[in-house]
């Protein structure tokens, strides 16, 4: 086709648009009217709808309510504690050394046993030691014996000195020998007593009560006192310590609990924070706060009569302050957190539900103190929160007490 031809194709169709419009809307409404008449068009009317509808309609209207589980509320008495991160420290730890040197002739304690103080743990080879004490006593004897004899010249020089038959010079050089062996006598009695304290060094005892660890140096070796590590470390397990910190806002509640009760109770807990593992008291509060961290440290004691502590074991410490005497609380698993703070889902005795802003208390053992915003007995949502909203109907599980629908059901 030519292009000349085209064009006129073209300006042909567009004179004779309109009509062929209009033929085609009569031709439409022709078939329309004629469908119609024959009854093959669905009817719209506003009595009827159509039947997925009607269905959608009725299941929505038969859903039951949700199924939600409760509790009351109820009057407790809810301890306040303070949490925090400890530390177990030993009351006293000391490192066994040697006072002398020698050789270890014989260990008398089990790794890991408990020791007494007193008790004797190892022994050094005594014979040079008891060498030198007889040394020192053989001499002691020696100057003893000078002494005697110069004392009883001087006592013959002041008789002659009274007759005038002795120059005066010669008791005095007499006297002065007396007192040079009574100083060597005291020098003999101090050596005397440096030989028996050092013979003594060659029993090394236990200082004090503890645990004693693991032996670092067997029978048979050469001991000596300048050992940077000694022989064994003794440990004092009962009673014992914890070095905690708590936050430098419980200052104030903490003073003022210690100047009222002298005696705060303290709990130390393992690692996973699920058992107690010791009951204390508070021993000591530092006297400044850390700044890089914004803690406080305190320091509690236990009795840890079953042994239960270890030095440098990681605890988690609860602190009793005080106690909330009759106070409302619920199950914490009750509490929901929103936009506007905590709530909880209070199912009035029409079992429609309200929620309801309240204001927390310290939790205790599963139950949460509730300071504002609720009373005792009445019933709270513990379980398919996450389904209700204001305003709508819930059921109680069958067998709850309390149930309105259970108690229609019973009478």
């Amino acid at each position: 086709m030519s292009a000349s031809m085209l064009s006129l194709f073209l300006s042909c169709l567009g004179k004779h648009t309109a009509r062929i419009l209009a033929i085609l809307i009569v031709l439409l409404s022709g078939i329309y009217f004629c469908l119609e008449f024959l009854g093959m068009l669905p009817s719209y009317d506003s009595g009827s709808a159509p039947k997925h509808a009607e269905a959608y309609t009725d299941s929505k209207r038969n859903t039951p309510p949700p199924t939600v589980a409760f509790a009351n509320s109820e009057t407790r008495n809810i301890p306040i504690f303070l949490r925090g991160l400890g530390t177990v420290t030993a009351l006293q730890t000391v490192t066994i050394r040697s006072r002398v040197d020698g050789e270890l002739i014989k260990v008398h304690f089990s790794e890991g046993q408990q020791v007494k103080q007193g008790d004797l743990l190892a022994e050094i080879d005594p014979r040079p030691f008891q060498i030198q004490l007889q040394q020192a006593e053989g001499q002691m004897l020696r100057d003893e014996a000078l002494l005697k004899n110069a004392q009883i010249d001087l006592k013959r020089y002041q008789t002659l000195l009274d007759q005038d038959s002795i120059a005066p010079q010669q008791t005095a050089t007499q006297a002065a020998l007396v007192k040079q062996y009574q100083g060597n006598l005291e020098m003999d009695l101090a050596q005397l007593n440096n030989a028996k304290l050092q013979l003594s060094y060659t029993k090394i005892t236990a200082p004090l009560a503890g645990r004693i660890g693991l032996r670092l140096l067997d029978q048979g070796n050469i001991i000596h006192s300048n050992d940077a590590n000694g022989f064994a470390v003794i440990t004092q397990l009962q009673p014992i310590t914890v070095l905690f910190t708590l936050a430098e806002d419980s200052v104030p509640a903490i003073m003022k609990a210690w100047r009222e009760q002298q005696y705060l109770n303290v709990e130390a807990y393992d690692r996973s924070d699920k058992q107690m593992l010791a009951q204390g008291r508070l021993l000591a509060i530092d006297n400044q706060i850390d700044t890089a961290t914004g803690t406080i440290k305190l320091k509690a004691q236990f009795d840890n009569k079953d042994l239960s502590l270890f030095a440098n074991q990681f605890v988690n410490i609860k602190m009793k302050l005080d106690t909330l005497e009759n106070t409302v609380a619920v199950p914490t698993t009750a509490i929901q957190q929103g936009v506007q703070g905590a709530f909880v889902y209070l199912i009035e005795n029409d079992l429609s539900i309200t929620l309801k802003p309240i204001v927390l208390g310290p939790q205790h053992e599963g139950w949460t103190a509730i300071i504002r915003g609720l009373n005792a007995g009445e019933r709270v949502v513990t379980d398919g929160a996450d389904r209700l909203r204001e305003g709508i109907s819930v059921q109680l599980p069958a067998a709850t007490p309390g149930n309105p629908q259970t108690d229609k059901q019973r009478h």
